[in-house]
């Protein structure tokens, strides 16, 4: 595949129109930043409004086998039916931003096929136990990040000009503390935080049970490692990256395991980070070392670790607000006013 290239004269000739804008310059910050970083990808010194797909991955792990989580496996379709019944967080904020919204069950455990509102695409039931063994097949990870791919492709077809990989996956903290603690070359200790809610003594045994993974795993490739200790849902959120890059569409980075999907696609594709703008800071330990990986800064901190995407559907009305002002305010010869340089 090949990232379509950010247009960087589009880039300074939007900045030039910012500080044309009836304020001093560098008045709104990073607002003034995400509005060029806009206009870069969209090929236009005004750039349109954001509309947004929100696309939530589902899958299981074999590693809940281990007690790494507050929570048991039959919870991740329990809530893929709650997605598709409109109640869960994501659903509030999609609704709230007017984004649409659809949920994949790329490799959930439970028989989710007579339940209406489910992208019924089951690579398999649940990963394996990444502590002894691969979570995946090539095959299977090929399928899975084809399947984000398509997702992707199925949203921009619709319109969407924003994306947003949402997750759903009980066990999926410790996946992603696998694959950023070898990704982002990061000790367990660092990475691994309190995922679902699991008590100190359960923390311990996340960094455990990731610490002796990363060992299984030690001499492997990094490109073999997704496959080795990641998720099926991960999988479909890192191919979802890599055709919003390819198709030239930006994504709004979510949480931790959005960022541990984001550093798996640039393993296959470095220049995906291109496209790439992060929502927010998590209250996981390592989600900040991933983003540091992946050179993105977060724009809000609400301490938040729920996934599904709502840190990043909580940022789009910012998002629209940077590109509004951007394109609305007048300049200093339009409003007849004096102008710093005049």
């Amino acid at each position: 595949m090949s990232v379509k290239q950010v247009d960087t004269n589009i880039e300074k000739a939007a900045r030039a129109h910012q500080d044309m804008l009836t304020k001093p310059r560098g008045a709104l910050g990073r607002l003034e930043d995400i509005a060029c970083w806009f206009a870069a990808r969209q090929g236009t010194v005004q750039p349109d409004q954001i509309k947004p797909h929100i696309a939530v991955f589902a899958g299981d792990h074999g590693v809940v086998d281990e007690g790494v989580s507050a929570y048991p496996s039959v919870v991740t379709g329990e809530m893929v039916k709650n997605f598709a019944r409109g109640g869960a967080a994501i659903n509030v904020l999609a609704r709230q931003c007017s984004a649409s919204l659809s949920v994949v069950d790329v490799g959930v455990v439970t028989d989710l096929e007579a339940i209406d509102g489910v992208v019924h695409a089951k690579v398999r039931s649940g990963s394996g136990n990444l502590l002894y063994q691969t979570a995946m097949t090539t095959d299977e990870y090929t399928a899975a990040i084809d399947l984000g791919k398509a997702e992707a492709r199925k949203a921009i077809d619709g319109g969407a000009n924003l994306l947003i990989a949402g997750d759903m996956g009980i066990g999926n903290t410790t996946a992603s503390s696998c694959l950023i603690c070898r990704l982002a070359h990061a000790k367990a200790k660092d990475v691994v935080g309190f995922g679902t809610g699991v008590d100190d003594a359960g923390r311990r045994l996340k960094i455990d049970v990731v610490s002796r993974a990363l060992q299984r795993i030690a001499d492997i490739s990094d490109m073999q490692v997704p496959e080795e200790v990641g998720g099926l849902e991960i999988a479909a959120m890192a191919g979802f990256y890599l055709q919003a890059a390819e198709s030239g569409v930006p994504v709004l980075i979510d949480g931790f395991i959005a960022a541990a999907a984001a550093l798996a696609a640039r393993i296959i594709e470095p220049d995906v980070t291109d496209w790439m703008l992060a929502s927010h800071i998590s209250h996981e330990n390592g989600h900040a070392v991933a983003l540091n990986a992946l050179g993105l800064k977060p724009l809000i901190d609400l301490s938040m670790r729920l996934g599904e995407g709502s840190g990043a559907a909580l940022v789009v009305p910012l998002l629209q607000s940077a590109i509004a002002l951007h394109n609305e305010m007048a300049t200093f010869e339009s409003a007849g006013v004096t102008g710093k340089d005049d």
